[in-house]
């Protein structure tokens, strides 16, 4: 079976889109191996743990007990630094998302953006989602392109971003503006004119998820895509 590394920033990540994928992985008998900065567990941004806007924004109550089950694990608690990461180590590589500041520093790491280059270049597989395809842009190879250059990609899309900020605003600020590109401008411009950054379409529903699968990258949009992205991601994984 299959070994996924999945890096996480110390706080802020989104965890249905580290939680669900984990889970289904698993139980298909895979291992979802987990590093963070200085090693040891992360924590979930805290936020979505308590959906706001009448609960139109937040983790659903099941994927919630998802991620607490998945932080007890030994496996969880027991992260390796980032610095320990090697693409040696893996056979595929799974980027949640989140938009806290605390991702900041996962998605601006030059090492985590080297193991992106190097895994690429090996065209092991690799599942993002949300943020996650950010870390991708910025991942640049030895010519100066990022790494997305010319695929065929999704992320969060700008309608997304921009609605659950003017959402939330009242009550979380800036949390839902990361930084001040949006996530598809900084996307659609690693792209390139040789790939194309999907919208999918103008809805946002557990039951029609919606990802982008070119070779082995599959890219998703936001939490409830997770579940379609995991099972993807499968396909490409070693028996």
């Amino acid at each position: 079976m299959a070994t996924i590394a999945c890096p996480l920033p110390s706080q802020g990540f989104d965890l249905t889109e580290c939680a669900v994928p984990w889970r289904i992985l698993t139980d298909a008998g895979h291992t979802v191996r987990f590093f963070t900065p200085a090693g040891g567990p992360a924590a979930c941004d805290p936020s979505v743990r308590t959906p706001v806007v009448f609960g139109m924004l937040g983790a659903k109550p099941d994927n919630v007990v998802l991620y607490d089950q998945m932080s007890e694990t030994a496996g969880y608690r027991s992260a390796q630094p980032w610095s320990e990461l090697s693409v040696d180590g893996f056979d595929a590589l799974l980027l949640p998302g989140g938009h806290a500041p605390g991702v900041r520093e996962y998605l601006e790491s030059p090492h985590l953006q080297g193991v992106v280059v190097q895994a690429f270049a090996r065209d092991l597989p690799v599942a993002a989602i949300c943020h996650g395809p950010v870390l991708l842009a910025r991942s640049r190879q030895a010519d100066g392109q990022s790494v997305l250059a010319g695929r065929h990609v999704t992320a969060l899309p700008g309608w997304m971003e921009w609605s659950a900020y003017a959402l939330t605003f009242w009550k979380l600020g800036r949390h839902y503006r990361t930084y001040p590109q949006t996530v598809e401008a900084e996307v659609r411009a690693a792209v390139e004119s040789g790939g194309s950054f999907e919208r999918g379409p103008l809805t946002n529903r557990y039951d029609a998820p919606f990802i982008v699968e070119d070779g082995s990258l599959v890219t998703g949009r936001w939490p409830g895509d997770s579940a379609a992205l995991a099972q993807a991601l499968i396909q490409r994984l070693p028996a």
